[in-house]
């Protein structure tokens, strides 16, 4: 009986129209999916790489060589391939540059990894290695670091360049490094002899016209909002502002409340008191001494025509991140309530002016005293460009940030990774066994930053990085590609430098990201869910 009824009977374990894969198998359609993301931005890598044109379900077209950009775009399906658009999402973030080559990276990892595993070497075996190697490689990286005198920019400009060289806006990168730099320093805040910046701190605000090169940094905000009523000034010296987080409207009542009015007499009177209450609330405006007022809320027509006969200027509803970025940049204090206003909690900027700038009118508050706060203007001939010249300015912001609160800096050009690389050869030396195997491979993952720095200015890998390795052997650290003149020479003199926590959190994302991926040897899918059912028939013409 128990024979029979085990025989023929199939055992379901996973649900019906589920799909699983296992083993070799699982590892090498992960590792695939891995390495065919990284393959996607490996050519927009350095200052001859190409631009990608992504082109959404909508029809939007994003125009980028930004590694974060390119895979957040793309729409990835595959579970492994989206860890490595997290791996960009990390980099960005911690970073804020380095996104691609962290990407390429830890699609060599995987691609090396895959030959050893092809070899019978156990993953945890490479896996260990490759942590040993990435513990290595940051040692060495502090090692070769040249530290960095803050009172000194030509550092910080030169690596904020480096970041922008490969990006379209590169023949403005001078210009563009210029007002990076200026802005970063200007909010940079000094805490035990550390600095301390919060990139948000500068406010990047874009619009289409004239070109990159009218680009220009603010000392003080630009909000994209015009004046509220036509007849106040647009332009006010010396203001003094109000920063308010109330409306200037009469509340209407919350709960149900009825008014009797018999007489005409009564809404006349009802009407004038609200009128008192808003005439009330500027009076109290102009008592402090406030010539502008900034509010995040909204402003009654009737308020707007008191502020305008008072000769105030301002502007409603201002985003919650723009006020807080304006009390940080005029030193005021925001004011939830009118009542305990005082003159001390009013702003300073010495120009506050509506200004048109392409179609739009804008309002400009500048000349703050020490902004804690700026914004950078971004102008460019199309959508397309300023958009592009946001993400290259956001990058140059990320890499001048790092360095001011970690003052260190490598060249760039692939000496960094060649010069771990060679170390990391001889370390492997002192290993047992298998691991040797997966730190030279981790040597030759980075290997492949050079040569693909090289491959994208057209230039002959094999040649190059055959004479790359003979000068670091011969000790010269900072023997790099430059990829413009297509010459190895030393990236110092080049001027292309990099900060030192870009490529440290490059080498630790990338090996997590290539070690996660290793580590997983089964796939499960669950079956797609079905769509429901549609009800059977149409809407009956009587609900139209």
């Amino acid at each position: 009986m128990s024979s029979s009824a085990s025989a023929g009977v199939p055992v379901l374990i996973l649900k019906e129209g589920s799909t699983r894969s296992r083993g070799r198998e699982a590892q090498h359609t992960n590792i695939m999916a891995a390495r065919i993301i990284a393959e996607t931005v490996k050519s927009s890598l350095g200052p001859k790489g190409m631009d990608k044109m992504l082109v959404d379900s909508f029809g939007d077209v994003t125009i980028t060589s930004d590694g974060r950009t390119i895979l957040d775009e793309m729409d990835v399906q595959h579970p492994a391939a989206k860890m490595m658009v997290e791996v960009a999402k990390t980099q960005d973030n911690e970073a804020g540059d380095g996104t691609t080559t962290a990407v390429i990276l830890a699609g060599e990892l995987l691609a090396k990894a895959e030959e050893l595993i092809g070899k019978n070497i156990h993953p945890t075996i490479i896996i260990d290695g490759y942590k040993k190697a990435m513990e290595k490689s940051l040692e060495i990286l502090e090692k070769i670091a040249i530290p960095v005198d803050l009172n000194s920019q030509e550092y910080l400009r030169k690596a904020a360049m480096t970041s922008m060289a490969s990006k379209l806006v590169a023949e403005h990168r001078e210009y563009l490094a210029d007002l990076a730099v200026g802005a970063i320093l200007q909010v940079a805040e000094k805490e035990d002899g550390k600095y301390k910046v919060d990139v948000d701190d500068v406010k990047v605000e874009k619009k289409p016209g004239e070109s990159v090169r009218d680009t220009m940094l603010i000392n003080g905000i630009v909000l994209d909002k015009e004046v509220v009523h036509s007849g106040m000034p647009k332009r006010v010296e010396n203001a003094k502002i109000a920063l308010l987080d109330c409306p200037l409207e009469i509340e209407k009542t919350e709960f149900d409340a009825k008014i009797n009015i018999e007489s005409p007499e009564q809404m006349d009177a009802f009407l004038r008191q609200e009128e008192a209450m808003l005439k009330d609330m500027v009076e109290k405006l102009a008592a402090v001494g406030a010539n502008v007022v900034l509010c995040q809320k909204g402003i009654d027509d009737m308020a707007q025509h008191f502020l305008a006969r008072k000769g105030i200027l301002a502007v409603r509803r201002i985003k919650k991140s723009d006020m807080e970025k304006l009390a940080k940049a005029t030193g005021g204090k925001i004011i939830t309530n009118l009542d305990d206003m005082s003159p001390a909690d009013l702003g300073y900027a010495s120009l506050v002016e509506e200004r048109k700038i392409g179609d739009d009118k804008m309002t400009f508050v500048e000349g703050c005293k020490h902004p804690r706060a700026v914004t950078i203007l971004i102008r460019g001939a199309t959508e397309r460009v300023v958009e592009e010249a946001e993400r290259s300015v956001h990058d140059a912001l990320c890499v001048v940030r790092d360095i001011v609160e970690e003052p260190k800096i490598l060249a760039g050009g692939g000496a960094p990774e060649l010069e771990i690389a060679r170390a990391l050869k001889k370390y492997a030396e002192t290993l047992p066994g298998r691991e040797q195997l997966a730190v030279k491979s981790f040597a030759e993952a980075l290997e492949a930053i050079p040569a693909t720095l090289t491959e994208n200015a057209g230039l002959d890998p094999i040649d190059i990085l055959s004479e790359l390795r003979a000068k670091h052997e011969k000790g010269e650290t900072w023997a790099g590609i430059e990829v413009h003149s297509g010459k190895v020479q030393d990236m110092r003199e080049a001027g292309v430098f990099e900060p030192i926590s870009v490529k440290k959190q490059v080498v630790k994302s990338a090996t997590e990201a290539a070690s996660m991926i290793l580590k997983i040897d089964d796939v499960i899918a669950a079956g797609k869910a079905k769509t429901p059912p549609m009800p059977p028939k149409g809407p009956s013409e009587g609900e139209y």
